[in-house]
């Protein structure tokens, strides 16, 4: 090696050198332009910000209500329990067990495909349906 086979080190791209004459392209005003809230030192502008006019958030009307005591349930469907063993009772531990519920919370079981098998389940919720298609396949909802 010697030093014709040198070369640059890469950078994540060339920095813009500011204020170093007018030849260079960014002297003077840097590329701001002239005057304005934009060429001052923190000079941004926050978000929904509409120069001074009433912005569209405020301006519109709030609507509806968010209940902050609702209980927000993992669903699982029947279907989901044929990765399960009919002989093994279905409880939300097995399930995060078996990776098939990922999040914390309770855990609720919608009528969504068929049973054929009869399941003891023990969750925290069941759908009406649900428990309709499992009592009719010889199981119990506890």
């Amino acid at each position: 090696m010697d030093l014709s086979h040198l070369e640059r080190p890469v950078k994540a791209g060339k920095c813009k050198r500011l204020g170093r004459g007018e030849s260079s392209g960014l002297g003077k005003t840097c590329g701001k332009g002239h005057k304005g809230q934009k060429s001052r030192s923190g000079g941004k502008v926050g978000r929904g910000f509409e120069g001074g006019q009433m912005p569209l958030q405020r301006r519109l009307p709030k609507k509806g209500f968010t209940n902050i005591f609702r209980t927000e349930y993992n669903v699982i469907s029947l279907e989901t329990l044929a990765k399960i063993n009919p002989s093994e009772t279905v409880t939300s531990e097995l399930l995060r067990e078996r990776n098939i519920v990922k999040r914390p919370g309770p855990v609720k079981l919608l009528s969504d495909g068929e049973v054929s098998t009869a399941y003891t389940i023990r969750l925290d919720a069941v759908s009406e349906k649900a428990r309709a298609k499992i009592q009719a396949a010889g199981g119990t909802v506890e």
